[in-house]
């Protein structure tokens, strides 16, 4: 009897190991677009997404992400707990436990982890440690290395301000997060994008009626070139909606209302969309950076007037990827300390002393003023 149970409990044991092999052959750990290093305010970020397919056919749980220098070096940012799920986010229904990932299904990792000034620059690999019915086990893999081309240098997009740059990297259904597959091919256009919107020191968006528009600061306000560049797209049959509320929202098609598009060259393309009817440009034009090339609008889906803008590989409005930037010059006013407050339009906290940022891509909900009136 002894040497029969013996013999089950080595079996238990061989078939629980058996199944953590199974399924520590069946992540794939992938990244589709090289990972970037972005000034954002005062410090680096390395800015990317981890995309983990589970192949197995049973869930695994992700208890920490390791992010290495080089195969098996010192990690540069460990993720666990709050932090990683902070940053996990399942492709299709959110309907399992956190952190977890169903069989057959992916989960896309949303990285923008410090990088250290002086750190040395070179090829990153990632260890993740996992749970399974199996037991728990660590995989190594998703090599990659970041660009090292300098980023674009972009004049300002709008004049004065305050202007507030709104957006949150781990908004659910922020532009940080939002897939498209309208071409074949899932790509992330919104990665570094921005919605520019005019505020007043109390932290409203409008000194007459909130429903009109125009009564909007933003509303109207001339766009800029950012940089020398062709116009390569335009679209300006969109009507300027007479209220906010009530209108039917457009669907995906029309979801970015008017817009422009301004080659920069270096196979960038510069974005601007909601633009009101009435574009100075056409496609052909060549223009320089701070030319007018567009007014603020409220066309396409929108909630107010503002003025969204991004960096794309090619002239296309959600077929591309987004590509990272920095603003040669714009004065720090102050920040919300997060996009709840700026939508229950709070006044913003002011900084002690308004301060000039150069070369650098504006943190999540910054207030600030651009150069010229």
């Amino acid at each position: 009897m002894r040497i029969k149970r013996l013999v089950l409990a080595l079996a238990i044991v061989a078939g629980s190991k058996a199944a953590t092999a199974q399924v520590n052959q069946s992540l794939d750990i992938h990244i589709a677009q090289s990972p970037n290093i972005v000034r954002v305010g005062a410090a680096d970020q390395l800015a990317y997404e981890l995309h983990l397919t589970n192949f197995s056919s049973a869930p695994l749980r992700l208890d920490e992400l390791a992010i290495r220098l080089g195969d098996e070096g010192a990690p540069l940012k460990t993720y666990n707990a709050d932090a990683l799920a902070g940053t996990f986010a399942l492709v299709g229904p959110a309907d399992a436990e956190a952190r977890t990932i169903p069989a057959g299904r992916r989960a896309v990792l949303y990285i923008n982890a410090p990088f250290a000034d002086g750190q040395r620059r070179g090829p990153i690999s990632h260890s993740l440690t996992l749970a399974s019915d199996g037991g728990g086990f660590t995989v190594w893999g998703g090599a990659a290395t970041p660009e090292t081309a300098p980023l674009p240098r972009l004049s300002p997009p709008l004049r004065g301000g305050p202007w507030v740059a709104v957006y949150e990297p781990g908004m659910e259904r922020g532009h940080r997060r939002v897939f498209y597959a309208t071409e074949g091919s899932a790509m992330l256009p919104g990665r570094f994008a921005i919605d520019f919107m005019k505020v007043d020191a109390s932290g409203k968006l409008s000194a007459g009626d909130a429903d009109i528009p125009a009564d909007h600061y933003g509303f109207g306000a001339e766009v800029l070139a950012v940089a020398d560049g062709t116009i390569v797209a335009v679209r300006d049959d969109v009507a300027d909606p007479s209220a906010i509320k009530g209108r039917t929202n457009p669907g995906i098609a029309d979801a970015s209302g008017n817009y422009v598009m301004l080659d920069i060259g270096g196979g960038r393309i510069a974005t601007y969309e909601h633009l009101k009817q009435g574009a100075p440009v056409a496609v052909g034009d060549r223009v320089k950076a701070g030319e007018v090339i567009g007014f603020l609008g409220f066309t396409g889906q929108a909630s107010a007037p503002h003025l969204h803008f991004h960096l794309a590989d090619r002239p296309s409005i959600l077929g591309a990827e987004g590509q990272p930037y920095v603003f040669r010059s714009l004065t720090r006013l102050g920040q919300y300390p997060a996009i709840d407050s700026f939508s229950r339009r709070e006044a913003w906290p002011p900084a002690d002393r308004p301060e000039i940022v150069r070369d650098s891509f504006p943190p999540p909900n910054l207030v600030v003023r651009f150069p010229g009136d």
